[in-house]
């Protein structure tokens, strides 16, 4: 299914953007007007529709900033929920919280539900789509949600604003876990990374279709769109194999991905935008830190040295 004209969206390439540069985090600095003008003036050369994560002083900075300077921009905006319950299979040892802190978070989920109600309203003409939250169902989440609680959120959303509602989620779950939610959203949203299951380059973007039409042939009355897909291009070793990651091996995932998802016209949006040096470990070749076509200090990376403007 051609999600862009189940969607009624314009079709045009997507990425993921979140603009946190040297010495900056979420709860810290952030990213500064200038700043996010700087980004975007280099994005919109090569992206139409933009994902955010979540509702935070970063997002309405970027919702400010393409408003006020007239940008050719779409916007899915995320909320971004926390743990609701414990994850005591959580991988690196996250996921157990106190029935307090999660009482707390509770809270805090629905004020940043609240928020996404809100700009939207509010931007109506920038913000495209909605997701009720991100990676919060599948097994390995350090910010684990229960399915019946996401199902109250997209409802809630759906009641309050007119953009089409959805959530982010590796593709797993929407094979299994998921499925009383997917009659609530307006469209399924799945996460496919080839690199984190060890599959090798050439292995890549056959293995994203496994993973695409396996939700898209279970579900096919139902519109479904990649919101995270990439490569990264440094590893500590940690979950992926440093010698399977590399500039060339993300220039080579990007095009093919892009040229099939191009001519099937599946909205996907490219796991992302620029490196950012706050995520995960404190080592420097933490896979986290590593996944953007641009490196932290906007240089582009090889991929973009060789990507033509769009005209």
């Amino acid at each position: 299914m051609n999600s862009f004209k189940a969607l009624n969206l314009e079709p045009g390439r997507a990425i993921c953007y979140s603009g946190f540069r040297e010495g900056q985090q979420p709860g810290g600095i952030y990213p500064s007007y200038n700043e996010v003008k700087e980004d975007l003036l280099l994005l919109q050369n090569h992206w139409k529709y933009l994902r955010l994560y979540d509702c935070d002083a970063h997002a309405v900075t970027v919702l400010e900033v393409i408003k006020n300077e007239n940008l050719p921009f779409q916007v899915m905006l995320g909320a971004y929920i926390v743990a609701e319950m414990n994850n005591f299979g959580c991988p690196w040892g996250g996921g157990v919280y106190t029935e307090e802190q999660l009482y707390e978070n509770r809270l805090k989920n629905g004020i940043q539900i609240k928020k996404l109600i809100s700009l939207a309203n509010q931007y109506p003409t920038i913000i495209s789509t909605l997701s009720a939250g991100n990676e919060a169902c599948v097994d390995w989440t350090d910010h684990y949600v229960s399915v019946a609680s996401v199902i109250e959120y997209v409802k809630l959303i759906k009641k309050e604003t007119k953009q089409p509602v959805t959530f982010c989620e590796n593709y797993v779950p929407w094979l299994s876990k998921l499925k009383p939610l997917v009659d609530e959203v307006d469209f399924i949203s799945i996460h496919t990374y080839p690199v984190w299951e060890y599959k090798n380059i050439h292995e890549a973007l056959e293995y994203t279709k496994e993973n695409y039409l396996a939700v898209a042939n279970m579900y096919p009355n139902k519109p479904v769109v990649i919101t995270e897909a990439g490569w990264a291009t440094n590893s500590n070793g940690r979950g992926i194999e440093p010698h399977n990651v590399s500039e060339e091996n993300q220039e080579i995932y990007y095009q093919d991905l892009v040229n099939w998802t191009d001519t099937e016209g599946i909205l996907t949006f490219v796991f992302e935008a620029f490196d950012e040096s706050w995520k995960g470990s404190s080592e420097p070749l933490e896979p986290e830190k590593h996944w953007g076509l641009f490196k932290i200090d906007r240089t582009p990376k090889l991929v973009m040295q060789n990507t033509k403007i769009l005209s």
